[in-house]
């Protein structure tokens, strides 16, 4: 009975990522750039955007806001690392078309508007529209779900990935 008592229970940790574009959301292996589609950065998902508002798909901290602001990187309460890199071959545009409202060490909430982008010059000066949502740091991942394959989402609304952490 007392070992009960005294046993270590192991903690059960769990991050869940909305999703923080709208539009469909497609499986990472699909992505036509095979640092993400190889999961070479990391596991995740996409988003092909029929909008351009980015949002925070977690609560946490904002590690890294790329000079170009194509990519984000948020770190989650359960030290889960979020990149959102928006559309494919983005960096060359060097930031046109691209306004961020956030900076490196802002907390923000899921659902918090972090970038705006003007779609359609995306899809005019970038290979894809399509934005990769990848976890960087894989090796704190006990089991990864993904949902809303193939079907659209709306952003800061709709669970997207639900990770549980190593403890």
């Amino acid at each position: 009975m007392l070992r009960k008592l005294f046993e270590k229970k192991e903690m059960k940790l769990k991050e869940v990522l909305l999703a923080p574009l709208t539009g469909k959301v497609l499986n990472i292996v699909n992505v036509p750039d095979p640092v993400f589609s190889q999961k070479l950065m990391g596991d995740g998902i996409a988003i092909e955007p029929t909008e351009g508002v980015v949002v925070s798909p977690i609560e946490g901290e904002v590690v890294q806001v790329f000079p170009t602001k194509h990519a984000i990187g948020i770190k989650g309460m359960t030290g889960t690392e979020v990149l959102i890199h928006i559309g494919l071959e983005t960096v060359a545009m060097e930031g046109e078309g691209f306004e961020t409202h956030i900076q490196e060490g802002d907390k923000v909430k899921a659902g918090e508007k972090l970038v705006t982008f003007d779609l359609e010059l995306v899809k005019e000066k970038a290979k894809s529209t399509i934005t990769p949502i990848v976890i960087t740091n894989g090796d704190i991942i006990k089991n990864i779900e993904k949902y809303h394959q193939n079907t659209a989402v709306e952003k800061g609304k709709m669970k997207v990935i639900e990770i549980d952490v190593n403890s």
